[in-house]
């Protein structure tokens, strides 16, 4: 049988960490693994669950049965909590899928059935804003399931950020008196956004971003991303598969044109052109491929950086010839302040700035390079 943290993906770091509280039998009761997201956080925690039960000391066949719900996220052995809608006239008391209706409950199912398949897949519930608090409360009937076994069980709460207050507190109670052979892994990208109440109760383990060699594994083995795209998309992806996966989404070639236009209006101080390319981004779901936009262009800055300087690998490689020209117009050009500046607006973007004035600045920052005649 094959140790399950050794098919965790990169995140060395982490592994050895887990591998560390295992064999010293002091294993806490609560978890929060922290990071960017889509570095693999949910599958690290799956195999650190799948790790605990490798390591008991239970026959190997119950071994194999207990990973197997595991990986299944079947109860007993796991319970796994993430963001569900609410259901027409559904209060506190109710079971969380009571008042849903048949075809959300089934369309759960499917998600969830994917995320058995490939624990780095991203589960999408239309109106899941957040994890309410009798998904928190079912916890207790998790609980009261009739187990012997002496391992532990796990409870993985995915976006943990997304509990409201109500659910914040309901766990707090949990992890103040927490119950036998019970652990708990918060996985959230924004832990800023929990209680310090529950963090401090919280062993906290940072994850870093994947390797551009990681990403592309993930992208072609989990999820049938032809291998050179896989490689083309990796290299944009700041280290994260759900980042990737956006880029995949939207196209890249469709991505690095519309930042090709966005530039070379902004340069030119052709501001209606260059806002003409984003004039349809006004809602609040608009802002991840902005967001996305921004990345490439601060790449496309950082590439001609490298043309310069004859160093590194241009991802925009096919755009030799605008980066000859731009040099031969602008050769003593500084483009790297302006890369840190468009990071920032980016950065703002999580902090709800009104995206119709975050693409102004962009603009208006790219234009701002460019002596006026």
């Amino acid at each position: 049988m094959i140790n399950p943290l050794s098919q965790i993906i990169g995140q060395e770091k982490v592994k050895l960490t887990l591998e560390k509280i295992i064999s010293s039998g002091k294993i806490s009761h609560a978890f929060l693994f922290r990071g960017l997201e889509g570095v693999g956080k949910e599958d690290v925690a799956l195999r650190f669950a799948q790790a605990l039960v490798f390591h008991s000391n239970l026959p190997e066949e119950k071994k194999l049965n207990h990973i197997s719900h595991i990986e299944k996220l079947s109860e007993p052995f796991i319970k796994y909590i993430f963001p569900l809608p609410r259901g027409k006239n559904e209060v506190d008391d109710d079971n969380p899928y009571e008042k849903l209706k048949q075809d959300e409950i089934e369309f759960i199912q499917e998600e969830l059935a994917k995320k058995a398949a490939n624990h780095f897949y991203k589960i999408q519930i239309p109106k899941a804003n957040n994890i309410k608090i009798n998904s928190i409360r079912d916890i207790n009937r998790f609980l009261s399931l009739s187990y012997e076994e002496s391992i532990k069980r796990v409870v993985i709460i995915s976006d943990a950020h997304l509990m409201n207050e109500p659910a914040q507190n309901a766990l707090l109670k949990n992890l103040e008196e927490p119950p036998a052979n019970i652990i708990f892994i918060l996985v959230t990208s924004y832990p800023e956004r929990l209680r310090e109440t529950i963090i401090s109760r919280c062993w906290n383990i940072s994850f870093q971003p994947l390797s551009d060699e990681e990403v592309e594994k993930v992208l072609f083995n989990k999820f049938n991303v032809e291998d050179s795209l896989a490689k083309k998309i990796s290299k944009l992806s700041n280290g994260s598969v759900i980042h990737g996966l956006k880029i995949l989404n939207y196209g890249l070639d469709e991505l690095k044109e519309t930042a090709i236009k966005i530039l070379r209006y902004s340069f030119g101080k052709k501001f209606y052109s260059a806002y003409k390319e984003l004039e349809n981004l006004s809602k609040e779901s608009d802002t991840e491929y902005f967001e996305i936009i921004i990345s490439l262009l601060i790449q496309w800055l950082n590439d001609f950086n490298k043309f310069r300087t004859h160093s590194g690998e241009i991802i925009f490689s096919e755009h030799i010839e605008t980066f000859e020209k731009f040099y031969a117009k602008y050769p003593e050009i500084d483009l790297l302040p302006l890369a840190n500046k468009l990071d920032e607006i980016s950065s703002r973007l999580k902090n709800n700035i009104n995206l119709n004035l975050a693409i102004s600045n962009v603009i208006s920052e790219i234009s701002s390079v460019i002596p006026a005649k």
